[in-house]
């Protein structure tokens, strides 16, 4: 199977002196749902930042489907659509004209490029809303415009980081599926997240970064084979408002639909 992404070696120290990447191998195979996981500052979206041209490497190599970033940026950067955490489109612009003018940065035809957004819009859902403007929608619909957006041209490569950050359980299983079909059509997905839960959801493979470097690389299988416990999140179908009592299990209440239960192996629940 080909690489679809391999780093090697990959530093960047910014001007303060802070260093994000400390020397970061990773190797992505072509088709492959991979998950990079790891707490706030660990250094993921420094990381996905470089290999999609956002952020200046300070020394190492990155290859995106073959093509070197440092002789090939045009290539690598058609090679990938990006959905970052945040919104970052004009929020009086139409939805159709945000997707038709990302395809136009590819140097997509604007005839061709409509009918490329029209595609996108109408998986995402989204063709209803074609003419309004972004700022209308709701959390959920913009979220689904970048994807949107990151998809109009076609790119054999999806980087999403953090894709699910504040969003409800239903929006976000919504997204799972949608992501998990993206993939089943042989897109390759790279997902930056800090929800082990989420991970071990869509991915096959996970590296763990933590202070700049790569401290795991492996299959979701066997990582979670090494933990002692696992954490469940329980969607309830009716509210509650206190922590119900399972036993010795240890119960957490995130939102009134939202439970946490904490099982070690040697526990069943």
């Amino acid at each position: 199977m080909s690489q679809a992404v391999k780093l090697r070696q990959l530093k960047k120290t910014y001007a303060n002196g802070t260093e994000a990447l400390k020397g970061i191998d990773l190797d992505v195979e072509s088709g492959d749902f991979f998950a990079l996981l790891g707490p706030n500052g660990a250094g993921k979206s420094t990381a996905i930042g470089i290999f999609s041209s956002l952020v200046r490497k300070t020394s190492g190599r990155v290859e995106v489907f073959g093509h070197d970033l440092d002789r090939e940026p045009q290539e690598v950067k058609r090679h990938i659509g990006l959905v970052p955490q945040d919104f970052n489109f004009n929020q009086w612009e139409p939805v159709e004209e945000i997707v038709i003018n990302q395809a136009g940065y590819y140097g997509i035809p604007r005839r061709q490029a409509y009918g490329k957004a029209k595609r996108v819009l109408k998986e995402l859902d989204l063709w209803g809303k074609r003419r309004a403007q972004a700022r209308s929608l709701s959390g959920g619909m913009k979220r689904r415009l970048m994807i949107a957006r990151a998809l109009v041209h076609e790119p054999p490569l999806m980087i999403l980081d953090e894709p699910t950050a504040g969003v409800d359980i239903e929006i976000r299983r919504s997204m799972w599926a949608f992501m998990q079909q993206l993939n089943a059509d042989g897109t390759t997905i790279i997902l930056t997240t800090h929800y082990l839960e989420e991970a071990e959801q869509l991915c096959r493979r996970i590296a763990i970064i933590d202070h700049g470097r790569i401290v795991d690389d492996t299959t979701i299988k066997a990582l979670l084979a090494k933990l002692e416990k696992e954490t469940y999140v329980l969607d309830l179908l009716e509210p509650v408002t206190r922590v119900p009592e399972l036993g010795d299990f240890t119960v957490r209440l995130i939102d009134s639909r939202t439970l946490e239960v904490d099982i070690s192996h040697r526990e069943a629940l």
